[in-house]
Protein backbone atom coordinates (compact mmCIF):
# COMPACT_ATOMS: atom_id res chain seq x y z
CA UNK A 1 0.00 0.00 0.00
CA UNK A 2 2.01 2.93 -1.32
CA UNK A 3 0.27 6.25 -0.87
CA UNK A 4 0.89 9.89 -1.78
CA UNK A 5 -1.08 12.50 0.19
CA UNK A 6 -2.17 15.55 -1.82
CA UNK A 7 -4.03 18.67 -0.82
CA UNK A 8 -3.54 22.33 -0.04
CA UNK A 9 -1.85 23.43 3.21
CA UNK A 10 -4.46 23.26 5.95
CA UNK A 11 -6.69 20.74 4.15
CA UNK A 12 -5.83 18.06 6.73
CA UNK A 13 -3.57 15.69 4.82
CA UNK A 14 -0.99 15.52 7.63
CA UNK A 15 -3.69 14.57 10.16
CA UNK A 16 -5.02 11.82 7.90
CA UNK A 17 -1.51 10.53 7.14
CA UNK A 18 -1.01 10.08 10.89
CA UNK A 19 -4.33 8.23 11.24
CA UNK A 20 -3.47 5.93 8.29
CA UNK A 21 -0.14 5.14 9.98
CA UNK A 22 -1.91 4.24 13.23
CA UNK A 23 -4.52 2.03 11.55
CA UNK A 24 -2.47 0.29 8.86
CA UNK A 25 1.00 0.29 10.48
CA UNK A 26 2.84 1.89 7.56
CA UNK A 27 5.21 4.85 8.06
CA UNK A 28 4.41 8.43 7.06
CA UNK A 29 7.51 9.88 5.45
CA UNK A 30 8.38 13.56 5.05
CA UNK A 31 11.31 14.98 3.11
CA UNK A 32 12.23 17.20 6.08
CA UNK A 33 12.78 14.12 8.28
CA UNK A 34 14.79 12.41 5.50
CA UNK A 35 17.08 15.44 5.08
CA UNK A 36 17.67 15.73 8.83
CA UNK A 37 18.42 12.01 9.23
CA UNK A 38 20.85 11.84 6.29
CA UNK A 39 22.67 15.03 7.29
CA UNK A 40 22.89 13.87 10.94
CA UNK A 41 24.26 10.45 9.87
CA UNK A 42 26.68 11.99 7.38
CA UNK A 43 25.55 9.83 4.44
CA UNK A 44 26.83 10.60 0.93
CA UNK A 45 23.37 11.83 -0.12
CA UNK A 46 23.12 13.85 3.09
CA UNK A 47 26.48 15.55 2.43
CA UNK A 48 25.39 16.48 -1.09
CA UNK A 49 22.08 17.90 0.17
CA UNK A 50 23.88 19.87 2.91
CA UNK A 51 26.16 21.54 0.34
CA UNK A 52 23.14 22.95 -1.48
CA UNK A 53 21.36 23.95 1.74
CA UNK A 54 24.45 25.63 3.24
CA UNK A 55 24.81 27.67 0.05
CA UNK A 56 21.18 28.75 0.39
CA UNK A 57 20.14 26.85 -2.73
CA UNK A 58 17.23 24.46 -3.31
CA UNK A 59 18.18 20.79 -3.31
CA UNK A 60 17.77 19.58 -6.95
CA UNK A 61 14.74 17.38 -7.71
CA UNK A 62 16.92 14.42 -8.70
CA UNK A 63 18.78 14.45 -5.38
CA UNK A 64 15.55 14.86 -3.38
CA UNK A 65 14.13 11.87 -5.26
CA UNK A 66 17.28 9.80 -4.58
CA UNK A 67 16.97 10.57 -0.86
CA UNK A 68 13.28 9.58 -0.84
CA UNK A 69 13.78 6.34 -2.81
CA UNK A 70 16.70 5.40 -0.53
CA UNK A 71 14.35 5.86 2.48
CA UNK A 72 11.65 3.73 0.83
CA UNK A 73 14.06 0.78 0.69
CA UNK A 74 14.25 0.54 4.50
CA UNK A 75 12.60 -2.40 6.28
CA UNK A 76 9.71 -0.43 7.79
CA UNK A 77 8.46 0.37 4.26
CA UNK A 78 8.18 -3.24 3.07
CA UNK A 79 4.36 -3.25 3.61
CA UNK A 80 3.92 0.26 2.23
CA UNK A 81 4.33 3.91 3.15
CA UNK A 82 2.72 7.34 2.96
CA UNK A 83 4.51 10.23 1.28
CA UNK A 84 3.40 13.57 2.73
CA UNK A 85 4.90 16.70 1.16
CA UNK A 86 6.62 14.89 -1.71
CA UNK A 87 6.40 15.15 -4.64
CA UNK A 88 5.63 18.88 -4.73
CA UNK A 89 6.13 19.47 -8.45
CA UNK A 90 5.66 17.62 -11.75
CA UNK A 91 9.44 17.10 -12.26
CA UNK A 92 9.63 15.50 -8.78
CA UNK A 93 6.63 13.29 -9.57
CA UNK A 94 8.18 12.20 -12.86
CA UNK A 95 11.50 11.46 -11.16
CA UNK A 96 9.73 9.38 -8.49
CA UNK A 97 7.70 7.42 -11.08
CA UNK A 98 10.88 6.65 -13.06
CA UNK A 99 12.89 5.66 -9.96
CA UNK A 100 10.17 3.28 -8.72
CA UNK A 101 9.71 1.79 -12.20
CA UNK A 102 13.36 0.67 -12.18
CA UNK A 103 12.37 -1.77 -9.40
CA UNK A 104 9.05 -2.67 -11.10
CA UNK A 105 7.33 -0.63 -8.40
CA UNK A 106 4.69 2.13 -8.43
CA UNK A 107 2.46 4.26 -6.22
CA UNK A 108 -0.94 2.62 -5.51
CA UNK A 109 -3.01 5.65 -4.47
CA UNK A 110 -2.74 9.44 -4.65
CA UNK A 111 -5.25 10.67 -2.06
CA UNK A 112 -6.33 14.30 -2.45
CA UNK A 113 -7.99 15.90 0.57
CA UNK A 114 -9.97 18.64 -1.19
CA UNK A 115 -11.11 21.80 0.56
CA UNK A 116 -12.10 25.17 -0.93
CA UNK A 117 -9.58 27.98 -0.36
CA UNK A 118 -11.96 30.07 1.75
CA UNK A 119 -12.69 27.10 4.03
CA UNK A 120 -8.93 26.61 4.52
CA UNK A 121 -8.42 30.31 5.29
CA UNK A 122 -11.29 30.18 7.82
CA UNK A 123 -9.96 26.97 9.37
CA UNK A 124 -6.35 28.13 9.71
CA UNK A 125 -7.12 31.67 10.85
CA UNK A 126 -9.18 30.11 13.65
CA UNK A 127 -6.17 28.26 15.04
CA UNK A 128 -4.63 29.44 18.31
CA UNK A 129 -1.35 28.35 19.90
CA UNK A 130 -0.24 28.74 23.50
CA UNK A 131 2.75 31.09 23.69
CA UNK A 132 4.10 29.16 26.70
CA UNK A 133 3.53 25.41 26.19
CA UNK A 134 2.64 25.18 22.48
CA UNK A 135 -0.79 23.54 22.98
CA UNK A 136 -3.07 24.12 19.98
CA UNK A 137 -6.74 25.13 19.86
CA UNK A 138 -9.34 26.25 17.34
CA UNK A 139 -11.89 28.95 18.10
CA UNK A 140 -14.70 26.78 16.64
CA UNK A 141 -13.55 23.14 16.65
CA UNK A 142 -11.39 22.97 19.81
CA UNK A 143 -12.07 26.13 21.81
CA UNK A 144 -10.27 26.76 25.13
CA UNK A 145 -12.40 26.90 28.29
CA UNK A 146 -11.57 30.60 28.63
CA UNK A 147 -11.13 32.68 25.48
CA UNK A 148 -7.46 33.53 24.85
CA UNK A 149 -6.20 31.40 27.76
CA UNK A 150 -4.55 27.96 27.58
CA UNK A 151 -6.36 25.15 29.44
CA UNK A 152 -3.04 23.46 30.25
CA UNK A 153 -0.87 26.24 31.67
CA UNK A 154 -2.97 29.47 31.64
CA UNK A 155 -0.59 30.86 28.99
CA UNK A 156 -1.63 33.41 26.36
CA UNK A 157 -3.11 32.03 23.12
CA UNK A 158 -1.86 33.68 19.95
CA UNK A 159 -2.36 33.46 16.15
CA UNK A 160 0.88 32.21 14.57
CA UNK A 161 2.24 34.36 11.74
CA UNK A 162 1.79 31.52 9.23
CA UNK A 163 -1.89 31.15 10.23
CA UNK A 164 -2.72 34.80 9.49
CA UNK A 165 -5.23 35.05 6.59
CA UNK A 166 -2.88 36.97 4.26
CA UNK A 167 -0.07 34.42 4.85
CA UNK A 168 -2.41 31.48 4.29
CA UNK A 169 -3.58 33.04 1.01
CA UNK A 170 0.03 33.40 -0.19
CA UNK A 171 0.73 29.75 0.67
CA UNK A 172 -2.40 28.71 -1.24
CA UNK A 173 -1.29 30.73 -4.28
CA UNK A 174 2.06 28.90 -4.27
CA UNK A 175 0.26 25.57 -3.89
CA UNK A 176 -2.05 26.22 -6.86
CA UNK A 177 0.87 27.28 -9.03
CA UNK A 178 3.38 24.53 -8.16
CA UNK A 179 1.63 21.55 -6.59
CA UNK A 180 -1.96 21.49 -7.88
CA UNK A 181 -0.80 20.23 -11.34
CA UNK A 182 0.03 16.94 -9.58
CA UNK A 183 -3.72 16.31 -9.32
CA UNK A 184 -3.94 15.99 -13.12
CA UNK A 185 -0.70 14.00 -13.27
CA UNK A 186 -2.00 11.27 -10.95
CA UNK A 187 -5.50 11.45 -12.42
CA UNK A 188 -4.02 10.50 -15.81
CA UNK A 189 -2.26 7.57 -14.10
CA UNK A 190 -5.64 6.38 -12.83
CA UNK A 191 -4.65 6.35 -9.15
CA UNK A 192 -6.15 9.65 -7.92
CA UNK A 193 -8.87 9.43 -5.25
CA UNK A 194 -10.53 12.66 -4.11
CA UNK A 195 -11.90 12.99 -0.57
CA UNK A 196 -14.16 15.91 0.38
CA UNK A 197 -12.32 17.54 3.28
CA UNK A 198 -15.38 19.55 4.34
CA UNK A 199 -17.19 16.46 5.65
CA UNK A 200 -15.33 16.38 8.96
CA UNK A 201 -12.38 14.34 10.19
CA UNK A 202 -14.13 11.05 11.05
CA UNK A 203 -16.24 10.91 7.87
CA UNK A 204 -13.19 11.70 5.72
CA UNK A 205 -11.15 8.99 7.39
CA UNK A 206 -13.94 6.43 6.95
CA UNK A 207 -13.93 7.28 3.25
CA UNK A 208 -10.13 6.88 3.09
CA UNK A 209 -10.34 3.48 4.82
CA UNK A 210 -13.02 2.39 2.33
CA UNK A 211 -10.67 3.25 -0.55
CA UNK A 212 -7.63 1.54 0.99
CA UNK A 213 -9.54 -1.57 2.05
CA UNK A 214 -11.65 -1.79 -1.10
Amino acid sequence: MKIIMLGAPGAGKGTHAKKITEKFGIPAISTGDIFRENIKNGTELGKKAKEYMDAGNLVPDELVCDLVVDRLKQDDCKNGYILDGFPRTIPQAEALTAALAKDDDAIDYALEIFLEDQAIIDRMSGRRVCKSCGATYHVVNIPPKTEGVCDECDGELIVRDDDAPETVKKRLDVYHEQTAPLIDYYKKQGILKVIDGSKGLDTCFEEICGILEG
